[in-house]
């Protein structure tokens, strides 16, 4: 249950991250240079989704290990900053 938790924060934290790079990099253009703003509501949406179930991981990965506030807010803040979930990632393998 303990790694099955962590391996969920990895797989999810990916997934949110691949979801922001693709809304900052390929929707967020598309929306602006080219008028075309539904691919930044389906792209949105998609991220939305996964950053609430990033959230979840989180908050499931702090009870079962008993994360201190600071890490929590790390992994939080992570999910701001493009790239941010990877650098995590890197440093829950440690």
């Amino acid at each position: 249950m303990l790694k099955r938790s962590l391996n969920t924060l990895r797989y999810v934290g990916w997934a949110e991250g691949i979801s922001f790079l693709i809304l900052l990099g390929i929707a967020m253009p598309l929306k602006y240079a080219f008028d075309l703003p539904q691919a930044v509501m389906v792209v949105g949406i998609t991220h939305g989704f996964l950053f609430v179930l990033y959230l979840l991981s989180i908050a499931w990965v702090t009870l079962l290990h008993r994360w201190s506030i600071w890490r929590v807010l790390g992994a939080f803040l992570a999910a701001f900053i493009p790239f941010g979930p990877f650098i995590l990632e890197r440093r829950i393998l440690k």
